[in-house]
């Protein structure tokens, strides 16, 4: 096996990559909907079987199940490089009917397409490259989660126990329309915030009622209060919803929040005063409570991962990415457990996209071989 070879084959198989990316992302896989995500892993399973590499499923009964592969080193027992992805997106059932993949200018439309069904697929390339001609100086597996838009409630602990077990995490969410990687991330916890009132006639018995929507409003002010933009801390009550009629009080409310942070140490912190504010009730009458219903962790940048880093970077440069530089995230990913057991880690390897969770999302695809050429050329400096 040379070099060449796994670029060259790679450079091939561009039309093969847009042809499995456009068979996926004309599936709809929104993160509650199994029997779309798992589709979506149905096709993926599919190249793999046509390619002869080892694949199994990880069942879930709420969630699409996992997808495990495996390009082995013969006669090695050494830890693997876990290449990782997730295959839901945000959208509902019928967008990739109103929208399928599409190409126009050298931008790949449809959606999914850039987070990240195609950094799924360079993945699956890339491994497929080192099955059919070896020369991988360690194992290699791939991970293909199914609800990482949610806040991977399913995928976490087995993200955690593979990267436990793994020697390095390149995690191929899309690449900065930069064109640069990511080697940080903020944290983040989705909570769902449900408020209980008395409903009442809003003219006849004015005074019987408790309204749980003005209970919401003094503690949205209150929780958006919290945020600190030069610490990095955000604060977002995104969906509100409740009341029974323009002429009751209200009975209920509820509202989901969204925290970022960076630096793990103000999680508790916030987290604390987010609970006073749901505990205290500004509307006499009202009670509340407060549920997490994901939670991802900062990517914090080890020693490890830097030079994980700068060995890519190396890479990249090899197949002409001469400027390509790793950048801080606001976003979310699955990369953060990985970084938080201890494995050196990295992401926003995928190919170059931007515009994500919009009608507008697009994938640049000229970036798909250079940036699968530039992760097989990281995998084999070791």
């Amino acid at each position: 096996m040379s070099q060449a070879q796994i670029t060259d084959w790679l450079a091939s198989q561009r039309q093969a990559m847009i042809d499995l990316l456009r068979d996926v992302v004309n599936i709809d896989s929104g993160s509650y909907d199994k029997e779309g995500v798992d589709a979506v892993g149905a096709r993926f399973e599919r190249h793999f079987a046509e390619h002869g590499i080892p694949f199994r499923r990880e069942a879930n009964a709420t969630f699409g199940d996992a997808i495990h592969a495996d390009v082995a080193k013969p006669g090695s027992n050494e830890k693997p490089v876990l290449l990782m992805g997730h295959r839901d997106t945000v959208f509902g059932k019928g967008e990739a009917e109103r929208r399928p993949f599409t190409v126009k200018d050298g931008r790949a439309y449809g959606p999914g397409v850039a987070d990240m069904k195609s950094g799924v697929v360079m993945n699956i390339f890339v491994a497929t490259a080192f099955h059919k001609f070896g020369g991988n100086p360690h194992p290699i597996k791939l991970l293909i989660t199914s609800d990482e838009e949610i806040g991977s409630p399913s995928s976490r602990p087995v993200i955690e126990r593979e990267g436990r077990t793994a020697r390095a995490v390149f995690n191929s969410e899309p690449g900065r329309p930069t064109g640069n990687i990511v080697t940080g991330r903020k944290g983040g916890i989705f909570m769902h915030l449900a408020i209980t009132g008395k409903a009442a006639h809003s003219g006849a018995n004015f005074a019987a009622g408790i309204s749980a929507i003005g209970e919401l409003a003094h503690k949205i002010v209150q929780i958006h209060a919290l945020t600190d933009l030069d610490k990095g801390i955000t604060l977002n009550v995104g969906l509100v919803s409740g009341g029974q009629s323009v002429n009751t009080t209200a009975p209920y409310a509820e509202g989901q929040i969204d925290l970022r942070y960076v630096d793990p140490a103000d999680r508790a912190r916030v987290m604390e005063a987010i609970e006073t504010i749901v505990a205290k009730s500004f509307v006499p009458g009202t009670s509340a409570t407060l549920t997490i219903k994901g939670e991802f962790v900062p990517v914090v940048q080890s020693a490890d991962s830097k030079a994980l880093f700068e060995n890519y970077q190396a890479a990249a440069k090899q197949v002409g990415l001469t400027t390509l530089q790793g950048e801080f995230s606001g976003g979310c990913a699955d990369s953060g457990f990985t970084a938080a057991v201890g494995t050196p880690t990295i992401c926003g390897l995928g190919p170059v996209g931007g515009l994500a969770h919009t009608p507008e999302e697009y994938l640049e695809i000229d970036s798909i071989v250079p940036r699968a050429q530039a992760l097989a050329l990281a995998i084999l400096r070791g």
